[in-house]
């Protein structure tokens, strides 16, 4: 049995350009929360079973519980002492649920997602939802890529490095800025 990769992009139109281009049109798609199509290829110099999926942007948002989502009926001063929680962006797509099941049975990991900050920080999103670890033996690789053309996608392939875990927390240091901001605003208006 052939080991499995799965790959992630950012959305839908780059995962079918990338199983396009590696498969030589040669694949089968199928429905999940976003289409995920497989086929066979060698990788790192092994026979393997692909599969390329998507997200659709962050998997993840960070905002103040609903409690404190009111803000005429909110203390401001509350808020320094207020939780931050995480929740799924787009509960309804259940995009945590799909990449979890998705990932069973993969020994590696390719993400393809936006080679910016924003897109360093779904690496780690995708990362927590496939549930891949460091220590589990199973690896994680970026694919850093400026086009979805078969060359560019076919360079990366052969080029992938580690996400960067730094540029990641700079994301997530200016989400938690965004809430500081909408309380900044909150105390104005009061």
């Amino acid at each position: 049995m052939a080991t499995k990769v799965l790959m992630v992009a950012e959305k839908p139109s780059i995962a079918l350009s990338i199983a396009t281009a590696l498969s030589g049109g040669r694949m089968s798609s199928r429905r999940g929360s976003t289409e995920v199509h497989e086929f066979d290829g060698t990788f790192l110099g092994y026979r393997v079973q692909y599969k390329v999926t998507s997200v659709i942007g962050h998997v993840f948002s960070v905002d103040f519980p609903p409690k404190y989502q009111d803000w005429a009926a909110t203390d401001p001063l509350t808020l320094f002492e207020a939780p931050v929680v995480k929740s799924e962006s787009n509960p309804k797509a259940h995009i945590r649920q799909h990449l979890n099941r998705e990932a069973r049975g993969c020994g590696d990991l390719v993400l393809w997602l936006d080679c910016d900050r924003e897109g360093e920080n779904i690496c780690f999103e995708v990362i927590e939802c496939t549930g891949f670890q460091a220590n589990d033996g199973r690896r994680v690789h970026r694919a850093r890529f400026s086009s979805v053309t078969e060359k560019d996608i076919t360079h990366a392939m052969k080029n992938l490095v580690q996400p960067n875990k730094d540029e990641s927390l700079l994301i997530s240091h200016y989400s938690n800025n965004q809430l500081e901001i909408r309380f900044a605003e909150l105390l104005q208006t009061h």
